[in-house]
């Protein structure tokens, strides 16, 4: 059956900008936005759900990130996510059954070698759980390994942005109940989450560099135990966790886990994002984005397999979800263009995660993907990171006509928030706005429906506590602000549609809107089939 295109639509993502009614600690209400407000005024809006179960999260008390947002976009279903089936394979067992665990078990019976537990330390459940590592050592104690290494990256960013005692005295009781004359747990090396190790798209490469140097060589600040770590990095209150240097724990002088040939290594964060530069890092053969020095021959395993269609790495665990059918690929079924756009931060977000965790192009025919390269900057020290050239690059390709069906995505309201800056987190808010009114004018030149809505809350609180409280905190000086929440929040995010033809539709109020609905209210929007895999059309016509 032929189809014809009956109108071009533009999703944007305004990453981490939730709705929240409160004004205490919100950048998004504190902001001034009248490009939003315009819309809200001139469009239907609503609100949709970007946490816990809409997404696939384990329970209702999980917040939503932008990996599970963009899946949910972009698939228009709701999938078990990351966290859920790691922790469901934890539960039935499943994953020290796997070949993986089990053939990493012989490895280092053979090889009479070191079991190392990387990844972050938190219960965010973001990119990890400290309930999972846990899991981990009690089984490798149980299995008969001799020794256990770990190299702990810190948080402060999915959780308290001071908040790494609290996790590191959980894991100290943990391994107090572990260590014995048959098995001998030490922590080796980490830092913070910023620091090292977790960068991703290679916007950083030096952070992992600095990263393996640590963990591998034993290479840094050397520390009797983690605890004199934090202490040290505390000395200066600017620094949060995800800040804290690099450090390794030393005993007379030596690193205690340096890793060497005959070792197995795991990476137990189960996101992708963060994970694919270090495990490339341990697994190629050739590599050359820096000088690994005498790279140990490890068995490695992820947590997950990160990137399915590059098989990063070979070796994982669990499974990661199945994602087929996308909203890319129903598109293209019909040769319709389709656009993406982001800056490093968040390409990835609208190309791999939008499209089922497929790497590149599905068909580079019908797709047009632009990358603008993000800076290496603290981005509150840079608000606007790539809101501006972002906007450029999709209004061109508006007035060019060249694409019908687009999704872009700015990435401020999140990694800025992320920083616990309240003061830039609103000018993150108000960049992003602005953009939005440039994206107006041009939808209305080129006869575009705007789809604008966001992945997940986080701008919209800033700060930990009760208002009650802070009664005045709008006129309290920073220091006596509460302390800055740095993580995302369980809010709802917005939702408008903006036609420039005022066409007669309204929002279907016997739906609770999800982010998986926006892929079929997309289709009908361009006048496209719908997928009947997907979750409904939010749009209800006449």
């Amino acid at each position: 059956m032929s189809v014809v295109m009956q109108r071009r639509v533009l999703c944007v993502v305004m990453d981490g900008i939730g709705v929240r009614k409160s004004n205490f600690g919100n950048a998004v209400t504190t902001a001034k936005t009248p490009n939003l407000d315009w819309l809200k005024s001139n469009s239907l809006y609503s609100t949709l759900k970007a946490h816990g179960h809409y997404v696939g999260l384990p329970s209702d008390n999980d917040i939503g990130n932008s990996e599970v947002g963009h899946n949910a976009l972009g698939s228009g279903k709701v999938f078990d996510q990351g966290a859920k089936l790691v922790g469901n394979a934890i539960a039935n067992r499943s994953i020290f059954a796997g070949s993986t665990w089990v053939e990493m078990m012989q490895h280092l019976k053979k090889t009479q070698g070191t079991l190392h537990l990387m990844g972050l330390l938190s219960d965010g459940n973001v990119h990890s759980h400290q309930d999972h590592l846990h899991a981990l050592m009690g089984e490798a104690k149980a299995q008969g390994i001799a020794r256990c290494r770990l190299h702990l990256l810190l948080d402060g960013r999915d959780v308290s942005e001071k908040s790494a005692e609290i996790y590191i005295a959980l894991l100290e009781k943990e391994m107090a109940s572990l260590n014995s004359d048959s098995f001998d747990i030490k922590v080796a090396s980490g830092g913070g989450r910023m620091q090292i190790t977790m960068d991703r798209y290679e916007a950083d490469w030096s952070m992992v560099e600095k990263g393996y140097a640590v963990h591998v060589h034993g290479k840094g600040p050397q520390f009797a135990c983690i605890g004199d770590a934090i202490s040290q990095a505390r000395t200066d209150p600017e620094i949060t966790d995800q800040y804290i240097p690099e450090f390794v724990i030393a005993e007379n002088g030596e690193p205690v886990g340096k890793i060497k040939t005959g070792d197995a290594v795991v990476f137990f964060n189960f996101r992708g994002d963060r994970s694919i530069e270090i495990s490339n890092a341990f697994t190629k053969k050739k590599f050359d984005a820096f000088d690994r020095g005498e790279a140990p021959d490890v068995y490695y395993a992820g947590m997950m397999q990160y990137d399915g269609d590059l098989h990063i790495p070979p070796k994982y665990l669990v499974e990661p979800p199945l994602i087929e059918g996308t909203l890319s690929e129903h598109i293209l079924s019909f040769k319709k263009i389709q656009f993406a756009c982001s800056e490093t931060q968040k390409f990835g977000h609208v190309t791999f995660f939008w499209n089922g965790n497929r790497s590149g192009y599905l068909d580079k025919k019908y797709e047009i993907y632009s990358e603008i390269a993000s800076d290496h900057v603290r981005f509150d020290t840079a608000p606007a990171m790539k809101a501006v050239e972002i906007a450029d690059k999709t209004i061109e390709q508006m007035k060019l006509g060249a694409f019908d069906f687009g999704r872009i995505n700015f990435a401020n309201g999140d990694m800025v928030g992320h920083t616990g800056n309240f003061d830039a987190a609103v000018l993150a808010v108000e960049i992003v706005d602005l953009q939005i009114g440039r994206l107006i004018e041009a939808a209305k030149l080129t006869d575009t429906i705007l789809i604008v809505t966001a992945d997940h809350g986080n701008a919209d609180q800033m700060f930990e506590g009760n208002e009650a409280d802070y009664p005045d905190w709008q006129h309290l000086s920073r220091d006596k602000l509460p302390a800055p929440k740095t993580s995302h929040t369980l809010s709802e995010v917005p939702l408008y549609i903006y036609d420039p033809l005022k066409k007669p539709y309204t929002i279907e109020p016997k739906i609770e809107g999800v982010l998986s609905n926006i892929a079929n209210t997309s289709l009908e929007l361009m006048g496209l089939p719908q997928n009947e895999a997907f979750l409904p059309s939010l749009i209800r016509r006449g």
